[in-house]
């Protein structure tokens, strides 16, 4: 069981309670500092030692079933198996129930009564997945004030903004990449196992946008029991792997890209067949938008990333203009220091150095996620206990020469490999096989072309 919230911030899984001998409550990282190390990390990492005081922090599926008593939530059910093909959420049945009747199947597996009689708890799995605070505690809200995202450096933040995930044994969700925020997640019971990818990998795991999600974009591949013959770039994808246990835990051109993509998958394929869109839009999405709604979506994405971009600009001259002001004062300081004590200065740099150098940076309390060396022997018992929220593109708000550079690299390795995956992939003789609407828009709202679409449209609208 987890809970989560989603901050504009880089990939970041939030972990972790601590106390001190003597009783008191000790946090590593002020909400200030926690909230820079977020929006400064790279790379996934476990928060360890932070979530003490959180009254969630004991929460249980029995606790909070008597919290919901009575209350229906939706299950999706899926099946215990290890096929190469994702299962993908269109492919899932779905059972309406109680947290009551679900823990009874899930501790009672011989119980054959209740909304999940048709499903063997040996063969299926039940997932109550991304279900929002608002709605499940709709008149119970003080439980929102027992999970405090402010600890984190995002202050008012707290259950309202967060959602519930409950699963029994073997739920997961295929891998994705949510194309804007990032996620905070607070592991309360059990335990949930992340494969993650880094970025620039998107190309090796075969993006696709059907089923359709609003800013989901799925992987064609089951990441755990991969079909490489199938897609043989996969082999190039390297993986971060974590399993949490209990206690451990450029968003605006983003939105300009999830506009376009949904404005070009409803246009095509309610065209295709305008009288069936449960054929093509994943059951999570309520309902079918119009085109002027998403004519409207895009225009206001659009004017809310120029927005955003000239208030910025102007807030990158004021720190600039403040900054060589400090700048010149601290050059005359230390010149006329170095004046005075030029060998003390160079030795109290060097011991600074080689301190820096001995320590660990982020400290015990924060655990970067790094890449797996090898693929583990087997994976059966955990195999699906991870959420399965795959691969993460996010840019963050970070701005200057190496991030230019790391998407220049990540834009032409990227393209490289398209161009690897067509000469690897193409026929001697055309394919007698008709292009479907899913095939195009696998190409038309690959997050390569969106993002290069998304910067033309910006820099029109610009001019």
């Amino acid at each position: 069981m987890a809970t989560g919230s989603e901050p504009r911030a880089p990939q970041t899984l939030a972990a972790g309670a601590g106390e001190a001998e003597g009783g008191e409550n000790i946090k590593p990282f002020t909400p200030e500092k926690a909230k820079e190390v977020i929006m400064s990390l790279q790379q996934p990492a476990v928060f360890c030692n932070m979530v003490l005081d959180w009254p969630s922090r004991h929460w249980t599926a029995e606790h909070l079933s008597e919290v919901l008593r009575g209350k229906q939530i939706h299950f999706r059910m899926g099946l215990q198996s290890t096929d190469s093909v994702p299962q993908f959420e269109t492919l899932c049945s779905y059972v309406d129930a109680t947290l009551e009747e679900f823990l009874t199947w899930n501790c009672d597996q011989s119980s054959n009564s209740g909304p999940f009689k048709d499903y063997d708890h040996s063969k299926f799995w039940a997932y109550a997945d991304y279900k929002y605070f608002v709605n499940l505690f709709e008149d119970k809200t003080d439980v929102f004030q027992e999970v405090m995202w402010s600890d984190f450096g995002f202050p008012g933040r707290n259950g309202q903004e967060s959602t519930l995930w409950i699963g029994s044994l073997g739920a997961h969700t295929p891998c994705h990449l949510d194309s804007y925020g990032c996620n905070l997640v607070f592991q309360v019971q059990g335990r949930k196992r992340w494969h993650l990818f880094p970025p620039e990998d998107t190309p090796f795991l075969y993006p696709t946008r059907i089923p359709y999600e609003e800013s989901s974009v799925f992987s064609k591949v089951n990441v755990v029991n991969p079909d490489l013959n199938r897609f043989p770039q996969f082999q190039k994808a390297q993986r971060h792997v974590v399993t949490l246990s209990p206690g451990q835990e450029d968003d605006h051109l983003a939105r300009v890209e999830e506009a376009i993509t949904r404005m070009l998958v409803c246009a095509l394929k309610t065209a295709e067949n305008p009288h069936n869109p449960r054929a093509w839009l994943n059951p999570t999405e309520a309902e079918e938008i119009s085109h002027e709604v998403n004519c409207h979506y895009l225009n206001g994405a659009v004017c809310a990333f120029l927005e955003h971009y000239r208030t910025s600009k102007a807030t990158e001259v004021q720190a600039l203009r403040a900054n060589r002001e400090h700048r010149k004062k601290e050059e005359l300081h230390v010149g006329s220091r170095t004046e005075r004590d030029q060998t003390r200065s160079l030795n109290v740099n060097k011991h600074r150095a080689a301190k820096q150098k001995a320590a660990d940076p982020l400290g015990p309390d924060l655990v970067l996620v790094t890449v797996m060396s090898e693929e583990p022997s087997s994976e059966r018992e955990g195999l699906f206990e991870g959420d399965g929220k795959g691969f993460v593109d996010k840019d963050g708000g970070h701005s200057g020469q190496l991030h230019c550079t790391k998407r220049e690299q990540m834009m032409n390795q990227s393209e490289n490999v398209s161009v690897d995956q067509i000469a690897s992939n193409s026929p001697m003789t055309p394919s007698p096989k008709l292009i479907s609407t899913d095939d195009l828009l696998d190409c038309l709202v690959n997050p390569q072309v969106t993002r290069m679409v998304a910067q033309l449209l910006i820099q029109g609208k610009s001019l």
